[in-house]
């Protein structure tokens, strides 16, 4: 009974030593499996194993069947192959055309222009240009038919003394950016004057000349851009005086030369010959030029006609080209 009970115990230990070893295989062979599948690695094989085992064959190393792994979306992209060489980034130097905003300019406060009319002696009117923020850029005035470019100043101011031509005149002036500005005043005496005038852009070498009774070229009474007089000229009615407007620093800029009698006051009695004249020069010769003239009789309507002549060529440098018949002849009468 003893050797019995000894022998079922043997069978018992057997059982449960296998049972043991069985149970230790499987979870080594599980654990084996789950870090392969953390790592991306394929499970170690003993190397004296080719192949899997029958009864392993469609089961997965963590125990499930192909039916119960997700399967690969169709539209799943294969990896590109990294180049093997590195890609370099060059950065531009130069700014992109275009693609950069415009910044807007910030307005500067106390920026705003001032523009007055003031009527002065002689049917003058004194214009008066106050733009701190345009300090030497270029400015065209207007007033009827006139129009002349100027240069503003390196304090901002802009003072000029016009001829009016209408008793209720009104003044325009404008800048490069496209804006501007207007002023108007009153001038009574402008019927007391008889006014001529001659009004160009660039160079063309355009003159206005009053020969007052019968004075001859270069004599005292040849009035012209050489000899032009001033206001004072006329306070006794003597004689006349001629205003020249435009700066000639711009190129390409508007001028304009006025004739002033004081017709309605004057002394004597005679004529007034009037001429635009041009001189043949380098920097007009062998050109076609256009220009204006007006004049203006006693405070009435202007009259005003279109000028185009060609000037010859550059052989004929020194010599004056007379236009005729483009201004009147002023008939002055005697004024007690």
């Amino acid at each position: 009974m003893f050797e019995k009970k000894h022998v079922y115990r043997r069978f018992a230990l057997a059982f449960a030593t296998f049972s043991i070893a069985i149970s230790i295989g499987f979870l080594m062979q599980t654990k084996e499996a789950n870090s392969a599948a953390r790592t991306g690695e394929e499970p170690s094989r003993k190397a004296t194993s080719g192949k899997a085992p029958d009864s392993m064959k469609g089961v997965a190393a963590n125990g499930a069947t192909p039916e119960m792994l997700p399967s690969v979306p169709e539209d799943f992209a294969h990896k590109a192959d990294l180049p093997h060489k590195p890609v370099v980034m060059l950065v531009s130097r130069d700014l992109p055309v275009g693609v950069l905003p415009q910044e807007e300019q910030t307005p500067l406060l106390g920026c705003d222009a001032e523009f007055a009319a003031e009527p002065a002696a002689g049917a003058m009117v004194t214009l008066t240009l106050t733009a701190p923020c345009l300090t030497g850029e270029k400015v065209t005035f207007h007033h009827e038919s006139l129009k002349f470019s100027e240069i503003v100043s390196s304090d901002g101011m802009l003072v000029v003394s016009v001829p009016a031509l209408s008793e209720q005149s009104v003044f325009a002036v404008t800048f490069a950016n496209g804006d501007g500005k207007m002023a108007r005043t009153t001038v009574s005496s402008v019927p007391f004057y008889d006014r001529a005038a001659v009004i160009w852009r660039g160079a063309t070498g355009l003159q206005l000349h009053a020969r007052e009774f019968g004075a001859d070229y270069g004599s005292d009474g040849h009035v012209w851009s050489g000899a032009a007089r001033n206001v004072a000229s006329v306070a006794g009615g003597q004689g006349g005086f001629l205003t020249r407007l435009g700066s000639a620093d711009i190129a390409d800029g508007w001028h304009s030369e006025v004739y002033t009698f004081p017709t309605l006051t004057a002394k004597r009695h005679g004529s007034v010959k009037l001429s635009i004249e041009a001189e043949v020069s380098e920097v007009n010769c062998d050109r076609d030029i256009t220009a204006k003239s007006l004049q203006i009789r006693e405070g009435g309507r202007a009259v005003e006609q279109e000028i185009a002549l060609s000037i010859p060529d550059c052989e004929a440098k020194g010599e004056f080209l007379v236009l005729k018949n483009l201004l009147e002849d002023l008939k002055i009468a005697q004024n007690q």
